[in-house]
This record gives structure tokens, sequence and C-alpha cells, in this order.
């Protein structure tokens, strides 16, 4: 019997605690967590901003085999001892350990801009990130500008468009996501337009004044709220002050091990295999394979293929595998340009796998390619048909529930679920959101599960039962 001490209480501890329960876990779990309530499933923070998702959708379930102590930040930690000291308010506690998991996340990276922040440091009023979902209240006003280029900026911005604001994204790049898309960031730009979003590329911020942002070009933006999506760095403060090996993050082996035997490290603040984790669903299966470890499983974690989806109205995009791909000698590259439609795609095959893909626009095709991605199965002769979304009969997959389709990997909730929810009374997306934790993950799936409850609306109001 062993006592784990996690500190961090985002979705990957949640995970853990989940699967340590499934596993058989026979010890105790204390949780240091910072914040007063359990942080929320970032990923779906712009669907709340959307008016889409209710805030209390993103409330993780509650931890039933765990000790939480809120409010308690880990100050320092005693490998030697074996002990971790915390804060919490006035009081200085101590919690010792067998064994230690550092979920300590990420936090925003702040850019040295004139007028963001006040004389204490701190950002200054109408000045916010967007990494709890408080920040969401923070972003008001009848104009907002968004600062950075990257996943988070097109999909704030897009969210801030779609609820009715006149919503600006400004980023160093010629155009959004542009080191991600390439040629194709263009077309994600005008789509952005299209949306309602003003794009301006190629711009540097200079300074922030109450109201307005200015340009290195000279000219300004409206700004009630600055929404600074300027990226993130892991939290590694406490492993290197600990003697614990950090790179750019905390260094895991294939165990998420650190260079201590009894100090494990899961999420945005670990680094396996010379990165840091890419994603939501990195993140649970580092969860996942550090709970087979500590109880006892023979286990290797193995790295989830890096995929990228945006989450916006605008258009639908999604970056699979590493950009690296692509520069490869022995890779090949299938194409599709069509400019008029505001549509392109590019896929890295070696052999008749896929190796990485970048699609903009091309929804059917995004979900076929993922699929294959994923399963490691070969291409479809006929690249054109597959990229342009005709539907294809794709090799047989060995599945238990081939026929009960997955919608919602991350909670692993399935077709059937859902219709069942549907049966027992849970007729709206938020409903069947609260009675079985979909859309909850990643958020990838929210799309279908409108779908879902769209569909079933319909038929009911044909007198016609769901099938699962």
């Amino acid at each position: 019997m062993s006592h784990i001490l996690v500190i961090g209480h985002g979705p990957a501890t949640h995970r853990l605690l989940r699967e340590l329960r499934r596993h058989g876990h026979d010890g105790t779990v204390t949780v240091l967590s910072a914040e007063h309530h359990p942080v929320q499933h970032r990923p779906l923070l712009t669907t709340v901003l959307q008016g889409r998702l209710d805030a209390g959708m993103l409330r993780p379930e509650a931890d039933l085999d765990a000790r939480v102590l809120t409010g308690a930040v880990a100050t320092a930690v005693d490998t030697a001892h074996r002990v971790v000291h915390a804060r919490q308010g006035d009081t200085v506690t101590a919690h010792s350990y067998d064994v230690l998991v550092l979920a300590c996340g990420a936090r925003p990276v702040i850019p040295p801009l004139p007028g963001a922040r006040d004389r204490t440091g701190r950002l200054a009023p109408g000045v916010t990130t967007l990494r709890e979902i408080t920040d969401c209240d923070r972003i008001q006003g009848t104009a907002v500008t968004v600062l950075g280029g990257g996943p988070l900026g097109v999909e704030t911005a897009s969210a801030l468009a779609l609820r009715g604001t006149m919503t600006t994204l400004v980023c160093s790049g010629p155009h959004p996501l542009h080191e991600r898309l390439g040629s194709g960031a263009a077309l994600l730009t005008a789509r952005l337009q299209e949306a309602g979003v003003d794009v301006l590329g190629g711009r540097r911020a200079v300074r922030r004044e109450p109201g307005r942002l200015l340009l290195d070009d000279g000219t300004e933006t409206a700004a009630d709220t600055l929404v600074l999506c300027t990226g993130v760095e892991p939290e590694v403060r406490l492993a290197r002050a600990a003697g614990i090996r950090v790179h750019h993050g905390i260094v895991v082996d294939d165990a998420l091990c650190t260079s201590d035997s009894r100090v494990h490290a899961i999420g945005d603040c670990a680094e396996h295999a010379g990165r840091t984790v890419a994603g939501h669903e990195s993140a649970l299966a580092q969860a996942d394979t550090l709970a087979a470890v500590l109880t006892g499983h023979e286990v290797t974690h193995r790295p989830t293929p890096a995929v990228l989806r945006l989450r916006t109205h605008a258009v639908d995009v999604a970056c699979i595998g590493s950009p690296a791909a692509f520069q490869r000698s022995d890779i090949r590259i299938v194409g599709l340009s069509d400019p008029v439609g505001r549509r392109c795609a590019r896929l890295a095959l070696d052999g008749d796998r896929i190796t990485a893909a970048v699609l903009l626009g091309l929804s059917d095709a995004i979900a076929t390619v993922s699929h294959l991605h994923r399963r490691g199965l070969p291409v479809p002769s006929d690249r054109l048909s597959l990229l342009l979304g005709v539907r294809q009969e794709l090799p047989a997959v060995e599945e238990a529930n081939r026929t009960d389709p997955m919608v919602c990997l991350c909670n692993q909730v399935s077709r059937r679920q859902l219709a069942g929810a549907w049966e027992l009374g849970a007729r709206t997306v938020p409903a069947l959101v609260r009675a079985t934790r979909a859309t909850t993950g990643c958020g990838s799936c929210t799309e279908r599960l409108e779908r879902l409850c769209a569909s079933w609306t319909d038929s009911a109001g044909q007198e016609l039962e769901p099938t699962p």
C-alpha cells in the first residue's frame, strides 16, 4: 500500500485518479490544487465563449477516491525526505509521499508589451489570457483584439466573431498558422475574414493603451479587451528547484518517471521522447500509462499521434503528424488545391501510409484521413476521391465495438450510450453532456454530438425512436 501525492488538479489528474481506481490501486491519494476549484477542460473554453456550451459543463467529475486540498500552493519539493511543502492561505503545510506525480500544467507566455501589465506586474484591466473559465467573463466590450496567430488565437477570434463581437486577430506571421498550413494559411485568412474576423498578418504589437492596441506599422486596432493568445510554457519551476532534470519540460522516460525514481510527471509540464505533450489527448494518454505503471503493470508509454483540429465555425482545419515529415526525401507528397472553393490538402505518404497531413475546408476528408492515420491503415488507391471526401470502403479494423462507433474518444462515450441517455430523457446537447461527459475532453466531437441530437429530435418529431 503506497501513498500517491499529486501536484495539480487538471484533466490529466482526473484521468489518472479514474484509471488508478479502475486498476485497483489500494493506497491513498492526495491532490494539491492551487486553485479553489478543479481546472476545467481548457480545450472547450472557446466553445463556452461562442455560447454553444454552458460553463457548468466544463466541471469535471468529483474525485471520490482522493483527498483534494484546494487553495494549496506547492512551494517546494524535498526529494531527499519525500516531502512537499505547500501554502494554504497563511498556513504552511508539509505532505509526505511514497510516489509524487507532477501534473503542474503550463502557464501562459505574456509578451513584454508596454501597457499590458499594471504597476504590480499583473495584467492590466482590459487585458486577459484564456486559461480559465473566469477569463471568458473578462472578455468584454463591443470590440476585441486577439494577439497571436496560433490555434488558440484563431479559435478565440472565431468564437468572438460568432457571438457578434467586432474582432481583430493580429499575428506576426503573414497569416495565422502559417508555419503549420504553409500556402493553405492564406485560405484560412480568407475564411476568417468571411466569418467576421479582421485578420492583420505580418504585424507586431508595440503598445497597449486602454481601448486600443498600437501596431508597428503605425496603425491601431480597437480593443475594449485585449486577449493574449501568445503561447504557453511548461510549469517546471518546482522540479528545477528540486534538482529534477528539466529541458524544455520535466524530462520523463517511457514509464513517465523523472530523474528521481519516486517522481513522475504527466501533462503539459512533461517532456517525453524529446518533446512536450501535444494536446489534451496526449495528456490523457500519459495519465492512462502512469496509472498502469503505478499499479504494477508492465507498460511502455507510446506518444499519441500529434493531431491539431481547430474548433472554429469559420472552416474545418486539421494538422496531423509532424510538419517536418513534409521535408523528408523519402516521402511522397499528394496535394489538392482549390482556391475557388477555398480548400486545400497535403498528404505526406510513407509508402501507402499517412505520415502527416494538412487539410482545410474538407470535413469528410479530415474524418477519413484521421481514421487512417490513427489506425496506421493504407490509403485507398484513388487519392483524389479520398481528399474530396467521396465515401469509400475503408480497410477492416479489429475493434470490439465495430457496430457501436465511439463518438467521444477522450471519455470513451459510444453512440449507443448517447442513444441510451436520450431514451432516458437527455433530449438536448447540454443534457447529453451532463449524462455522459461527451465533448468534455478535446471537444472535437462537439459537432458530431450536435448532429446526432438534431437527428434524434427530428425523428422524435416524426414519432420515431432513435436507434443505437
